[in-house]
């Protein structure tokens, strides 16, 4: 059984079902990937702080073979550059309606709604979760955003939440273990 942080339960047997068609964890970043804060500098400096566990998580889920994507209603050279870091598969910025670059990426991978899993944290989030296979909303979502997710995480956006929304969909499919034991068998940088 599956808690979420504001105590509804879900039994694994239903969200196993659910879990185990998810072939792509589609990500909103303001709120999810950082804690919603934006630092904004002279010359359009714009600054983002993400949380390394959530990279961790997001190397864990292309390790078990999902495709990651961003979708985000802001343009940012942060955005890109940690997509680059991380090896995210595709990075839609700059999308105010955001169920537009959720019906292209749907169409450009050949994928149904059931397979993908989806983070948000506010309003403009909610018509891509109202269609996923899997919706979840971070800890510090709004209101509306947490009642139309089916899993609500206990960490927030920003600090490990993404990294908690992986372990759960790799525990889901069995795979845990066998993925962290990969990831850790890899040869560091540099190493033959």
């Amino acid at each position: 059984m599956i808690w979420s942080a504001h105590g509804r339960l879900f039994e694994m047997k239903g969200m196993g079902m659910r879990i185990r068609k998810i072939k792509m964890l589609l990500l909103d970043v303001d709120g999810v990937m950082t804690d919603g804060g934006i630092f904004l500098g002279p010359d359009s400096i714009e600054l983002k702080r993400f949380h390394v566990q959530d990279g961790v998580g997001i190397a864990l889920a292309k390790a078990a073979g999902l495709l990651v994507g961003f979708i985000t209603g802001r343009d940012s050279e942060a955005v890109r550059r940690r997509a680059k870091e991380l090896g995210i598969d595709e990075v839609r910025q700059g999308v105010f309606h955001k169920e537009e670059g959720y019906e292209a990426i749907l169409k450009k991978y050949g994928l149904r709604d059931e397979e993908i899993a989806y983070v948000g944290d506010d309003l403009l989030d909610i018509p891509i979760l109202e269609r996923v296979g899997l919706s979840i909303c971070v800890a510090n979502g709004a209101e509306d955003v947490r009642r139309v997710s089916r899993y609500i995480t206990k960490r927030k956006g920003g600090d490990g939440a993404v990294r908690e929304v992986v372990e759960m969909i790799l525990k889901g499919t069995g795979k845990k273990k066998q993925v962290i034991a990969s990831v850790l068998s890899r040869p560091r940088e540099g190493e033959a």
